[in-house]
């Protein structure tokens, strides 16, 4: 319910400062308005924030066993800020690629 409630006020331009305050992390999607890329701003003082691009169908090489060619595929792009005071390079990149493969083998009917 604290969500729904988040979220509708959010959508309605109404929140406060405080709502939004005590979070670690953000994750904003920039492919509301059609880009398919963003430059995320960390929000202080939390520690990262995670952009999603608008997802568009886009040229690809597809490997296969009897080799490779070109196909149409939908693609999303990935934008990943954070406080390296806090986050080592490394592991902001190593989470950002395991977010990608969650994305990538997506199972509606897997159980979390």
């Amino acid at each position: 319910k604290k969500v729904n409630d988040l979220a509708t006020r959010a959508r309605a331009g109404k929140l406060k400062p405080d709502d939004t305050q005590g979070g670690t992390y953000t994750v904003t999607n920039v492919g509301t308005f059609g880009s398919i890329m963003g430059t995320p701003i960390i929000n202080q003082p939390q520690v990262g924030i995670l952009a999603l691009g608008a997802i568009r169908k886009v040229p690809a090489v597809i490997e296969t066993p009897d080799g490779d060619f070109i196909g149409i595929r939908y693609k999303m792009f990935l934008s990943h800020s954070y406080d390296h005071r806090v986050i080592n390079g490394a592991l902001g990149g190593q989470f950002v690629q395991r977010v990608a493969q969650y994305l990538e083998s997506f199972d509606v009917n897997q159980t979390v």
